[in-house]
């Protein structure tokens, strides 16, 4: 297993040409507060070279659970943050069936109604995004986020892309202060 440094790019198929299927696992610990209790929901956008959504249904996460291609999919609104083993939530993508016009999968993670509950990041620690060969159950890289965001609401924890005719991955480590709409500005998917 490959722990990921924020801004680390490092390749998925090369060393693992066989990988087709890869489960993305996320988790997170909410520190001591008081307060409404925290509901983080991870989700995923599909878009092309320029960096910019494929669509609105290319934006998946538990209200749109599938992706138009049916490679990428969430798997339920985890509303605890807690997983039997270890993983608040998850999403897998099927490497074979990604859309031809997709270069990058970006996978975030956005704190639910984090304006109203006066919640952030600063008060989430432990957050990771793991990458595992979802036909052996290997892990092959982690992401743990280091940093303190203290005012974001929505981090981009990485990316999966294409490169040289097989994937890599990029621990992105970006937060919105924002939050999911700041995301979705980014792809095209909202007005500035």
């Amino acid at each position: 297993m490959i722990s990921l440094s924020k801004g680390q790019k490092i390749d998925l198929t090369k060393t693992n040409p066989s990988l087709q299927k890869l489960l993305i696992g996320l988790g997170w610990q909410k520190r001591a507060t008081d307060g409404a209790p925290f509901d983080l929901d991870a989700s995923a956008l599909l878009l092309d070279s320029e960096g910019k959504a494929l669509g609105e249904t290319s934006f998946v996460f538990f209200r749109n659970p599938v992706s138009p291609d049916g490679a990428v999919k969430t798997h339920g609104d985890n509303l605890t943050g807690t997983g039997a083993d270890g993983d608040a939530e998850k999403i897998t993508i099927d490497l074979s069936k990604v859309d031809a016009k997709v270069h990058s999968i970006q996978i975030q993670v956005t704190i639910h109604d984090a304006v109203a509950r006066q919640q952030n990041f600063g008060q989430v620690n432990q957050t990771y995004v793991r990458f595992l060969d979802e036909e052996t159950s290997e892990q092959t890289h982690k992401f743990d986020l280091a940093e303190d965001f203290s005012t974001e609401t929505c981090v981009v924890l990485a990316s999966v892309y294409r490169h040289d005719g097989g994937w890599k991955i990029n621990a992105v480590g970006q937060g919105y202060a924002i939050g999911l709409v700041g995301v979705l500005q980014a792809a095209g998917l909202a007005a500035e």
